[in-house]
């Protein structure tokens, strides 16, 4: 019952990470503060469907 999902950086729109989330418990977008190596900070990366 696990999706994998990818997360992409808003400032840039790289795809850097990604993870894996239950489907039936989470039913929103992930939005997780990562580092981004193209930009290289941190920033916040949303979930891609």
């Amino acid at each position: 019952m696990r999706e994998f999902i990818q997360f992409e950086c808003t400032t840039c729109r790289e795809r850097n990470y990604t993870g894996s989330k239950n489907k039936k418990t989470g039913t929103g977008r992930l939005e997780l503060k990562k580092f981004c190596r193209h930009c290289r900070k941190h920033t916040p990366h949303k979930e891609l469907k």
